[in-house]
């Protein structure tokens, strides 16, 4: 059993305490982390003179032999060892013996890990911004290719008007680019490194923090030692944008379900992201969707599993904080994967035009239009609501679309009815004249795309430079 401590112990831990206690399991995932934080770490010790230049040399270069075999496979890492830490820092002194005993010198676990877990996060907040990008590059393409693609638009999962698919998928937009500007200040507020920090108070040793936080990518140290160490509200932060992701992602997925199915038909899954029955060979299911759907409680669950370790612990660090690591990693792979097999799926979707305009047209997603008509020619509205409600019921017994009516029908409803009304009341007008911004018509939409395109072009994705 390798640790890094054990001195102040008279005889061996329990085997089951040892298993109980060790985190190695699932922090090994911070392995590269930890040995560029320790790259660092020993950078500012000689830089400071608290190590010499011989004992720095000697240590980086058995971090990049320690390193280059993980990589290649030649050194695994094995439950031997407690943690991380104690992995890198006990194979660092078979390596190169006494120098390695140093690498340690003012640094504590609890700053160390502090740091690791940091420069992990970072890099999953990056990399699921970059993931939300080219999503968005998805969704808006649809757009581009869907301004004159009319559709129903639903209020309570009811017709309500009309509005076109780029409009629809719009509102996605808007969603996921939101999850990118929390993305973005979530890493600008926990961009500070905890490393210098110790154990909660500092250390005596003369330690140059601004120089590795510098080195590592970072504004600059922490305030406070003891936040430091303890502090873990950007993990918090960041699940709790991971659940927003997640949350949209299900809503997007019901839709997807809905639409998919055999009532709606407005869409049709590519074969690589759907599934079959293992008894019903006419089944073609929309899989993907639905595990997304369900994993988003998953995702919900490590944000409340944190908010419950970390609403009891007084300062500085304590052990219950191992807890922030195997709930995070999980909901960091899933959202991340979620976020790409959706975009994978998305993008080869087949949506059936016809039959979402045709679903427009005989679900009176006209009939507000057919009142405002009515208004126009004079009609108060609560006369008008009232006529066109029993115009649908007309048109609902007689198996028809209120445009379906003759002149005369209409007339039979309302005098104030003419020719006009047809024009009026057809899809296409009443999706093109709602030009108000934020609205489906073609010119405000067209007015839209060019932002979201401009939006993109100029946007990369978040990015650290270490």
């Amino acid at each position: 059993m390798a640790q890094l401590w054990g001195g102040r112990f008279t005889k061996e831990t329990d085997r089951l305490v040892y298993e109980f206690n060790a985190s190695i399991r699932f922090d090994k995932r911070l392995f590269h982390w930890d040995v560029e934080g320790s790259r660092a770490h020993v950078r500012m010790l000689a830089k400071q003179g608290i190590i010499t230049k011989e004992d720095k040399a000697a240590i980086m270069g058995g971090l990049d032999s320690i390193e280059a075999d993980v990589d290649n496979g030649r050194l695994p890492i094995s439950d031997e060892y407690e943690d991380i830490h104690s992995f890198v820092e006990a194979n660092l002194i078979n390596r190169i013996g006494e120098p390695g005993k140093r690498l340690h010198t003012g640094r504590s676990r609890n700053d160390q890990v502090a740091l690791d877990m940091r420069l992990y996060t970072r890099q999953v907040i990056c990399d699921t911004d970059g993931e939300l990008r080219h999503f968005l590059c998805t969704i808006l393409s649809i757009m581009e290719q869907n301004v004159n693609t009319i559709m129903p638009g639903f209020t309570h999962l009811q017709k309500a008007q009309p509005v076109t698919l780029s409009h629809h998928l719009g509102a996605y937009f808007e969603m996921f680019r939101r999850d990118r500007e929390r993305l973005s200040d979530i890493l600008r507020r926990m961009n500070y490194c905890p490393l210098g920090s110790g154990a909660l108070a500092g250390t005596t040793y003369p330690l140059d923090r601004d120089m590795t936080a510098k080195a590592l990518g970072f504004y600059g140290p922490t305030r406070n030692s003891m936040d430091g160490v303890s502090d873990r509200d950007y993990l918090l932060e960041f699940l709790s944008a991971l659940s927003i992701i997640m949350m949209h992602l299900s809503r997007f997925s019901e839709e997807i379900i809905l639409w998919n199915s055999n009532e709606y038909r407005f869409i049709e899954i590519d074969d690589a992201y759907s599934t079959g029955s293992s008894i019903m060979p006419q089944k073609k299911n929309p899989d993907i969707a639905e595990l997304v759907r369900g994993k988003t409680g998953r995702v919900y669950g490590a944000l409340m599993q944190l908010f419950t370790t970390m609403k009891g612990i007084p300062l500085a660090y304590n052990k219950d904080m191992q807890e922030d690591k195997e709930f995070s990693f999980d909901a960091m792979d899933t959202v991340e994967g979620c976020i790409h097999l959706f975009d994978g799926m998305l993008a080869t979707i087949r949506f059936n035009k016809d039959i979402m305009e045709r679903s427009a047209r005989h679900g009176f997603t006209n009939a507000t239009d057919a009142a405002d008509y009515l208004v126009g020619k004079g009609v108060a509205f609560r006369d008008a609501h009232t006529i066109v409600g029993k115009i649908v019921l007309y048109c609902i017994d007689k198996k028809c679309a209120i445009d379906d009516l003759s002149l005369d029908e209409l007339r039979e409803f309302s005098k104030a009815f003419d020719q006009d009304v047809y024009e009026a009341i057809s899809l296409d007008t009443c999706v093109d004249k709602r030009l108000t911004a934020g609205a489906p018509g073609r010119s405000a939409m067209e007015k839209e795309i060019a932002q979201c395109r401009s939006y993109l072009d100029g946007s990369d994705p978040l990015s650290v430079d270490l």
